[in-house]
């Protein structure tokens, strides 16, 4: 096996990481910031007010880009398929 598909799948399989995780961290990171500057504004120290809008976030993110990670992902596999086929001739 080469060293450069093996770097090559390598690179691939962690910019696919940081690419599809991103958009829902830095959403996650957004509504968290808000919610704890609400918190201290108003002084209210419910742990659970973080939890909830997050979760929902998280869930309305997945539903909106849900389509596009599949893509990325299925593109991805595709990769890792035809490399597969080089290794294996």
């Amino acid at each position: 096996m080469d060293e450069t598909i093996i770097v090559k799948a390598f690179s691939e399989s962690v910019r696919m990481i940081l690419l599809l995780s991103t958009p829902l961290l830095l959403a996650s990171l957004v509504v968290g910031l808000i919610i704890s500057i609400f918190q201290a504004t108003t002084q209210i120290q419910e742990q659970t007010l973080t939890y909830v809008p997050k979760i929902l976030l998280i869930f309305l993110m997945l539903v909106i880009i849900g389509p596009w990670m599949l893509m990325q992902l299925n593109e991805y596999t595709l990769f890792i398929f035809s490399l597969i086929e080089k290794v294996a001739q």
